[in-house]
């Protein structure tokens, strides 16, 4: 009998989140929906709906070491993505551990929830700074976390080639820009300081949009594990972020997520609707 060959394999190191939207429930649910197999080191735990943020509990750096020693020294990786790591000593433990893995890293400087809830202790920034942005293959920050990060407040795309230029002086190897806090279309910048690409997208008018920084981050990992170049995986991850947040749905009170199971739902709604 043939053996069926193993999956390309993605690690996230982050943080849970109860509701399901973010965090690691959103990563392995992005990485499942796109073919590739999602293993987790937990940071954090946080009790989370749709609300905001009522609680975070963090995990012992041991702990995290511990994790992610065991993923990747048995199983092994073609891609890591990190998201919320909320104390300085935490990053510092998580950029050693990928600066010894010969894979790439997608880092996601989660600083703020949706919720404008704060996720990273101010004595964290700067260990961000110089200890997980220069062993990042991509750095994705948002409007709000370059911010946080190198003081540069961006207002439209010329700035966002400004931010662009003060995030790879951290030393990621390539910075993309989330311009989803700008007015019109929803633009990305990506650039590695030779080449630019923009990545452009109607703004959807959906207001549930929960988990969506995480959901892009997983998703380029994704498609950085299944060989893709870095201008190649960011554009397929803006498509299906895309799709998902057309699809977010209410959920609580308050914002709901995006919906990482979207094409496995338009393909049971078309295989529904031939076979009427």
């Amino acid at each position: 009998m043939d053996i069926p060959p193993r999956p390309r394999r993605v690690l996230t190191v982050a943080g849970s989140d109860s509701g399901g939207g973010a965090g690691i429930q959103a990563d392995l649910k992005t990485m499942l929906a796109l073919g590739v197999h999602g293993m987790s080191v937990l940071t954090a735990v946080t009790a989370q709906n749709s609300l905001g943020v009522q609680g975070v509990w963090e995990l012992p750096d041991d702990a995290v070491r511990t994790q992610y020693r065991s993923v990747v020294d048995d199983i092994g990786v073609q891609a890591v993505k990190t998201g919320m790591l909320s104390s300085a000593s935490l990053v510092t433990t998580v950029a050693e551990l990928l600066a010894a893995t010969e894979a790439p890293a997608v880092v996601d400087p989660v600083g703020v929830s949706k919720h404008g809830d704060s996720l990273l202790a101010e004595s964290a920034l700067d260990a961000v700074r110089h200890r997980l942005m220069p062993v990042a293959t991509v750095a994705t920050p948002n409007l709000d976390e370059v911010a946080q990060l190198t003081g540069v407040e961006v207002r439209d795309e010329a700035g966002m080639e400004r931010a662009a230029e003060a995030v790879l002086a951290l030393g990621p190897t390539w910075a993309l820009i989330k311009g989803g806090h700008l007015s019109g279309d929803a633009v990305d910048l990506l650039t590695d300081g030779t080449e630019t690409h923009w990545y452009r997208a109607p703004r959807l008018d959906n207001r549930h949009t929960h988990g969506t920084g995480c959901t892009l981050a997983s998703a380029i990992a994704s498609h950085l594990a299944l060989g893709h170049p870095v201008p190649q995986a960011v554009g397929l991850a803006k498509e299906y972020l895309t799709g998902a947040i057309t699809a977010g749905f209410a959920l609580g009170a308050g914002i709901g997520p995006v919906d990482h199971g979207w094409r496995i739902d338009a393909g049971a709604k078309g295989a529904r609707g031939s076979s009427q």
